[in-house]
């Protein structure tokens, strides 16, 4: 009785399996780029492009005299930066359905352990990174504008532009949503084996002095804002090393 023989995968089998990935890849692109254009369109309609922008520039309305506002120095720019505005609102808002495209195109690929660690590293990620934007909106952005405001002198009009402002906007939140990712890489790291607790326990006066070393390169020149950020980057790592000792290798 013979044997029967595996079959081999050949090149053209290969190359079906290639294009069907890129396919696949090309719809999952598709489903995260019209999820953003859908929710773009609504946010259009409700509340608005005013309306959100409006609200992005309150913490900094709130600090100028009254009856001043930001000033527009483009033609066209009081029309464009409302609908920035609102496009990255509407990706924020699609980002769980544009991760979940991610999830759903390598899921296949991964091992049972890895897809266990895969998922809550994705939701973790998105939550603490929403977290980070909005502890930067209503905690770091009323004291920094007030403390600027304070210090501005009498013979200066401060009057923002609306686009340097949505920059600055831009810039704090995403300093903001990586530093609040600080739990989750420490998760990982030990998580998957390459650090040990202990070893990040002995790192700890390091990262101290990386957290201010890096808030004074991220935030503005001024002390509030690098203190705000410094002292919540050490307070997660401590907090991501509690939670590290619950997914840590047993022969840790």
């Amino acid at each position: 009785m013979s044997q029967q023989q595996p079959q081999l995968e050949g090149p053209e089998d290969k190359d079906e399996s290639l294009i069907s990935h890129l396919i696949e890849l090309r719809s999952r692109l598709l489903y995260a780029v019209l999820s953003v254009l859908v929710v773009f369109i609504v946010l259009c309609i409700f509340p608005g492009s005013k309306a959100l922008y409006d609200f992005l520039a309150h913490p900094m309305a709130a600090t100028l005299p009254a009856g001043d506002k930001m000033i527009a120095y483009g033609v066209i720019t009081p029309f464009l930066v409302p609908l920035k505005v609102t496009l990255l609102v509407a990706f924020v808002v699609a980002l769980p359905f544009v991760l979940y495209q991610v999830w759903a195109f390598v899921a296949p690929g991964l091992y049972k352990h890895e897809k266990r660690l895969v998922l809550p590293v994705i939701v973790s990620s998105y939550i603490l990174f929403f977290v980070g934007m909005a502890f930067c909106y209503f905690f770091v952005f009323q004291t920094v504008f007030h403390f600027i405001a304070t210090v501005s002198p009498d013979s200066i009009n401060f009057a923002p532009d609306i686009e340097a402002y949505l920059d600055f906007v831009m810039t704090m939140f995403m300093a903001f949503g990586l530093t609040f990712e600080v739990p989750v890489v420490v998760l990982v790291l030990v998580g998957t084996g390459m650090v040990s607790v202990d070893k990040l326990k002995k790192a700890r006066g390091y990262v101290i002095v990386g957290a201010f070393v890096v808030a004074a390169v991220l935030t503005p020149p001024d002390v509030i804002s690098q203190f705000m950020m410094a002292v919540p980057l050490i307070l997660l790592y401590e907090l991501g090393m509690v939670a590290a000792k619950l997914v840590r290798p047993k022969s840790d």
